[in-house]
């Protein structure tokens, strides 16, 4: 099962709410007679995200929550608060751009980065115009000031790609991505023509998947696998702005198998650079 339980945040009050759920948790862990281990595997979690949600770290999922409520013999008394914890996260996420905290916490202290996409391009590659035009054509419409907010903060974090060293950074775009105009021409061909620039920096590597390629991969959508120093891979997938943050070590070595794949699959950074140029002399 993917420990996708996100950091807690830090809006009024929220951090001391899920520090009292994590402690009613561990009370009735006790109370039941089982460790942090033996309440894990019989979950299917991980025993470092049950102690992390104990000690408030983390926000246990409704899902969480109700099988926790099974297991320890809560007598409803997790499935009760199951709203309550939605809430206090709604309330959190709306203070951060519609990608994961837990996410952009780990990027910025990455020491390798491999993404690959196949809706957008990825935020650390957009241009300020681009990244503005994606949350502008958002449904429900965000009212300007989010816009903004949002957008400050995606371009804040590519201070990563100016960092000494760099992390070791790769990325792999969908053909179709190149081919779809967001924010219109004039947007599309700075970004584009951007997109030429960091393939030519010296320690980032950009690669295309092509629409011709027959099979590949990369049919089940976008990721990302980030490796922060002194601690193991994680990987973070988003659907629909629902953000997943993957730390189970098996389905991350698995992920990191499945990028090999479609890097090998994809076309060699030469051969990227012409398609993108070639694309741009198509208009």
């Amino acid at each position: 099962m993917f420990d996708s339980d996100e950091p807690v945040g830090d809006a009024e009050g929220v951090s001391e709410f899920y520090s009292a759920v994590g402690k009613i948790i561990k009370i009735l862990r006790e109370r039941a007679g089982l460790t942090q281990r033996e309440m894990a595997e019989r979950l299917g979690y991980s025993e470092d995200l049950i102690g992390a949600i104990e000690r408030g770290r983390r926000t246990p999922r409704v899902e969480f929550l109700n099988a926790a409520d099974e297991l320890l013999g809560a007598g409803g008394m997790l499935k009760a608060i199951a709203d309550d914890v939605m809430k206090a996260k709604i309330r959190v996420s709306t203070r951060h751009p519609a990608f994961s905290k837990a996410f952009t916490e780990e990027e910025s202290k990455a020491i390798e980065l491999n993404s690959y996409s196949v809706l957008g391009v990825p935020g650390l590659l957009q241009i300020e115009d681009h990244t503005r035009a994606l949350f502008e054509m958002r449904r429900p419409v965000l009212p300007e000031e989010m816009v903004e907010k949002w957008v400050a903060a995606r371009m804040a974090r590519q201070e990563i790609l100016t960092r000494t060293p760099l992390p070791l950074m790769s990325w792999v775009i969908d053909e179709s991505v190149l081919r779809r105009p967001v924010g219109g021409w004039n947007i599309h061909e700075k970004q584009l023509r951007h997109l030429l620039q960091v393939g030519r920096m010296r320690g980032l590597e950009l690669q295309i998947m092509p629409l011709e390629r027959t099979h590949h991969a990369g049919m089940g959508g976008s990721f990302s696998i980030i490796t922060p120093k002194d601690k193991p891979p994680v990987a973070f997938v988003e659907v629909q702005h629902v953000n997943r943050l993957i730390i189970d070590p098996d389905q991350v070595r698995i992920m990191n198998a499945r990028y090999s794949s479609i890097r090998a699959q994809a076309l060699d950074l030469a051969e990227s650079l012409a398609l993108i140029e070639k694309i741009l002399g198509e208009r």
